[in-house]
């Protein structure tokens, strides 16, 4: 028996939930173009700034290791020819070091682990052709999701413990110190 083909819209939507539902390389090569492109990834790791499943996957792993328990709710779909739009709520714990990287993939920023949960409305606008994801990019709540891991306003304490995290990012070195 054959499996029926996605829709566009189904795409869209396990393409996003697949982000954090620890699906390998073989998941992403699956649903993702091998051209495509995550506008997203400007400010992340260098593994995650090319084309590709891989690409994908990489952002992937950035995510995952960051933040535990990571998953999307789809509230909202529309789906307009090649285009799908997905409201969502993202929501996870921040249990590792969240890393952010300059134009040149250098560590710009880095939050240590706050062992806080958060929920978030984003956006995902994703572009469908030859039955994959050819193209994402997003609208997030970044502000909102800073300030329910406690990120903004930092206390003075978890401002030492950010710089000290990004000279350990700096350093091609983890942060795994405990949530304080």
């Amino acid at each position: 028996m054959t499996e029926p083909q996605l829709t566009a819209r189904d795409i869209a939507i396990r393409c996003v939930r697949m982000m954090g539902e620890g699906d390998g390389l073989a998941a992403f090569e699956a649903l993702i173009h091998p051209d495509a492109v995550n506008r997203e990834s400007r400010a992340e790791p260098p593994a995650a700034r090319g084309r590709g499943p891989r690409a994908f996957h990489a952002s992937a792993l950035w995510l995952r290791a960051a933040y535990s328990d990571l998953r999307w709710t789809i509230d909202e779909a529309v789906v307009e020819g090649d285009l799908v739009v997905l409201h969502t709520t993202m929501s996870a714990r921040h249990t590792g070091t969240f890393v952010t990287y300059d134009e040149n993939a250098r560590p710009t920023g880095a939050f240590p682990a706050t062992g806080k949960t958060f929920s978030v409305t984003q956006t995902h606008w994703c572009r469908v052709a030859d039955g994959r994801l050819i193209e994402h990019w997003a609208n997030r709540d970044d502000l909102g999701q800073a300030v329910q891991l406690g990120w903004v306003p930092p206390t003075p304490w978890y401002v030492l413990r950010m710089r000290l995290a990004v000279r350990r990012a700096r350093r091609g070195r983890a942060d795994r110190s405990e949530p304080s």
